[in-house]
């Protein structure tokens, strides 16, 4: 286990896990707050849903969310995604859902209902998605895991998908988060060691249009969920240690059905000619603290320019060797930070290539 002062009583939980809920389940509503993390709480149903619309509209304080005024303080929440529960086990749900405001509104903090919006008006184009979500573990006094007390790791080289003892750290709260992930139904697709001791990252796709946000915060919940067993800290942070040090990223693979097909390439290349004339806006959305990460150093483009290239990983746009060979694929949008909303970087991409909501673009 990894190591942790914090005591868990999860032995004793399971001697309650397998009662009988006497036809009764628990629907764990999950979604997102105004400060870019996870709330949940949990309401018991009699029946189980067959689709989100079966579920009931909930509520809660927006206030001490950072989500909405103290004297207008409800906000609501409309289902939109339901997963199998990992922790409580069957007939038990996850239910990721929407906020909206008392005036029928979306709340600011709900970029799903326009993400949606988007992808619903392109969705013609068959957009995939595949996100590289790194994450760093910390212990409870803000620490990296493995790191020597007052110093620092050797440096990186042989952490990065490395195997073994002072290599890597935490493979019990990595593997857990893989199961849970797995059980939920979360399009998992792998994880591997990073480059910065103590850090990990796993890959979410690929995924078409909205379901890659969906599937990609509730990999973020249940990671934050497993991590709270083990009494260890997630930093989503993109540049989590000052210095000569890996930052960490959600980098972006995206395709349309044109770029998958033979002759790709040039709809690959009409792409990326738009991303470019579009580089501050995109950056504006792609996480908070990106220019502590984007320096051009450390297998990063520099937050000023745009460039793009083949197998090339200091740049903004990358198109892999065998995309680049073949002339069809996929491109890696290298620019997001690891706190970054997929549903504000899926949504600005598919506007940016193919127009907003109504345009003729």
């Amino acid at each position: 286990m990894a190591d942790s002062t914090v005591i868990s009583n999860t032995a004793n939980l399971l001697k309650y896990t397998t009662l009988d809920q006497k036809d009764k389940l628990l629907a764990e509503y999950i979604w997102i707050d105004g400060c870019n993390g996870v709330r949940s709480k949990t309401k018991t149903l009699s029946k189980v849903p067959s689709s989100p619309d079966d579920l009931p509209e909930w509520n809660f304080d927006g206030s001490s969310t950072g989500q909405a005024p103290g004297d207008n303080s409800d906000v609501y929440l409309r289902p939109c995604a339901i997963f199998p529960d990992p922790f409580r086990g069957a007939p038990n749900i996850l239910v990721l859902a929407e906020c909206w405001d008392s005036d029928g509104s979306p709340n600011k903090f709900n970029h799903r209902h326009e993400c949606a919006r988007l992808m619903e008006a392109h969705k013609e184009q068959k957009p995939w998605f595949g996100l590289e979500q790194e994450y760093t573990l910390f212990d409870q006094y803000d620490k990296p895991y493995g790191w020597p007390k007052g110093g620092f790791p050797g440096p990186q080289g042989p952490y990065y998908c490395g195997v073994g003892t002072g290599k890597v750290y935490c493979r019990d709260v990595v593997e857990a988060h893989y199961k849970a992930c797995v059980y939920a139904g979360v399009n998992i697709s792998g994880i591997n060691a990073e480059v910065l001791p103590a850090q990990w990252e796993f890959q979410v796709g690929p995924c078409e249009g909205i379901e890659l946000g969906d599937h990609l915060w509730l990999a973020r919940y249940l990671l934050e969920r497993v991590a709270e067993e083990f009494g260890v800290k997630i930093s989503f942070h993109p540049k989590p240690i000052p210095g000569d040090w890996n930052g960490a990223g959600l980098h972006t693979n995206f395709s349309s059905e044109d770029m998958r097909n033979p002759g790709g390439m040039k709809y690959i290349e009409a792409a990326i000619k738009k991303l470019e004339k579009r580089h501050k806006e995109h950056i504006a959305v792609y996480g908070d603290d990106n220019t502590m990460r984007l320096t051009g150093k450390h297998e990063t483009g520099n937050i000023d320019e745009f460039t793009w290239g083949v197998a090339n990983r200091g740049a903004s746009i990358r198109i892999p060797r065998s995309v680049g060979r073949e002339g069809y694929g996929y491109f890696e949008d290298r620019r997001p930070a690891s706190n970054a909303d997929p549903y504000q970087i899926t949504g600005i991409m598919i506007e940016t290539i193919y127009g907003a909501v109504g345009s003729s673009d």
